[in-house]
């Protein structure tokens, strides 16, 4: 329980009583300072009056005061400027290392924080601080929404950069095996990442012209030509002669397995196969594609950039040498959405990060301002919670919220967790 003790004293959840230090001296808490999530001292800078005299330094906080000698602190100079121990259970006299004692603050976590933490730390109710939801104010609701807003980007941006310093500074190359991971909608991610990362795009790109031999490279990385199956057709086996033909040619690495491809439960819409080959026909399409989604002054525009229609075999085709009902397989309308969500905006983002462009960041926060919320069990959960979600820099935020703080149960960094504590201890 020593993050409840932290989050206490770095929100000043004191008794009613006065602040005393172990040997009677008052304490006046100015400012509690700033966290430190490095080594050293748990807050910088802490402004206390300790009988009557300021004193500006760091604070350590620790369950039982005996844990400063346990964890060495009184050997370790990062620790000198501690002016206050803060501890729940005072059972040690501690010393910095130049062997002099350093006042210790026995603070106690107030019954109903830590009853009410309990609460949000084992309640199987999603979310556990529902309760709250419905009495906090539209304005603490969305400055959270902002702030996770904001951690979301540049989590993406942050995966987005490590990609593009793995595939040699390209960003074109980027923009390809991010909107390939993507396309796999969650469950085929991971298979889509290793599948783009796989692909010489340089190779494919002296047969761009050329929508056939962009499916072989594709469809033969994929490793979905690696047999000769007894019925055949006649455009999987001039495909995968193709592909055999480009290998050798280009040096292909090896496909990734077949087995890295999950199907069961997928709608056939989401097959690889039909993702694959709308990915092969954007590519045939549109040179530069990221360099024109970086200069598209309009949702619109990236929308048709983004817009796919695989050719005509795929038609009456979920996968290879079976035929389907005919139907059309572009792209949907709620796919590309989340294309826009997923892809495009947050490497817009991630550009303009990269390149200091403050512009860029701020277009794409406004294009995410500008779409629909996406539709989702975790977006209905808070919507069934009594949020609001306007669009789909709501529903990011929520999805950020849910899995970094709630799925965590982190509810300490919350801003949501703090009112229903806060709430719960005013209340007493």
């Amino acid at each position: 329980m020593e993050e409840l003790l932290h989050y206490v004293w770095r929100h000043k959840m004191f008794p009613l009583e006065p602040l005393k230090t172990t040997l009677g001296k008052s304490v006046e808490v100015i400012d509690p300072g700033l966290p430190n999530a490095n080594a050293g001292p748990d807050f910088f800078n802490a402004k206390l009056k300790i009988d009557g005299m300021m004193w500006v330094g760091n604070v350590e906080v620790h369950l039982r005061a005996s844990d400063w000698n346990l964890h060495g602190h009184q050997h370790d100079p990062l620790y000198a400027n501690v002016i206050l121990h803060v501890v729940e259970v005072d059972d040690a006299e501690i010393v910095r290392a130049d062997g002099e004692k350093i006042p210790q603050l026995v603070l106690a976590c107030p019954p109903g924080v830590k009853e009410r933490y309990n609460e949000l730390k084992h309640t199987e109710s999603f979310p556990p601080c529902y309760a709250v939801l419905p009495s906090l104010s539209r304005l603490t609701i969305h400055s959270w929404y902002s702030a996770l807003q904001v951690e979301r980007f540049q989590q993406k941006a942050e995966a987005i950069l490590k990609r593009l310093h793995r595939l040699d500074e390209n960003w074109e190359d980027t923009f390809m095996v991010t909107l390939a991971r993507n396309y796999g909608f969650g469950l085929n991610g991971d298979a889509f990442e290793q599948w783009a990362s796989r692909l010489n795009f340089s190779a494919v790109n002296k047969h761009r012209d050329n929508l056939f031999q962009v499916e072989a490279f594709f469809f033969g990385q994929a490793g979905l030509l690696n047999d000769v199956p007894a019925d055949a057709d006649e455009y999987y086996s001039a495909l995968r002669k193709e592909y055999q033909y480009l290998k050798q040619k280009f040096t292909l690495p090896e496909p990734v397995e077949v087995s890295s491809w999950r199907m069961l439960r997928l709608r056939p819409g989401n097959f690889p196969h039909i993702r694959i080959a709308q990915l092969a026909s954007l590519y045939h399409r549109t040179e530069s594609l990221f360099s024109q989604i970086i200069e598209a002054d309009s949702m619109e525009r990236i929308k048709s950039l983004l817009s796919a229609q695989p050719s005509a075999y795929w038609k009456e085709h979920y996968v290879f040498n079976k035929k389907s009902v005919s139907a059309e397989k572009k792209v949907s309308d709620s796919s590309l959405n989340l294309m826009l969500i997923n892809t495009a905006i947050p490497l817009l983002y991630a550009y303009g990060m990269h390149r200091g462009n403050e512009g860029l960041c701020e277009r794409a926060t406004s294009f995410l301002d500008s779409l629909k919320a996406e539709n989702n069990y975790i977006i209905r959960m808070w919507a069934n919670a009594g949020l609001e979600v306007r669009c789909a820099a709501d529903s990011q935020a929520l999805i950020q919220l849910k899995k970094e703080y709630c799925d965590k149960k982190d509810c300490l960094r919350c801003r949501f967790g703090f009112e229903y504590l806060k709430g719960k201890r005013q209340s007493l």
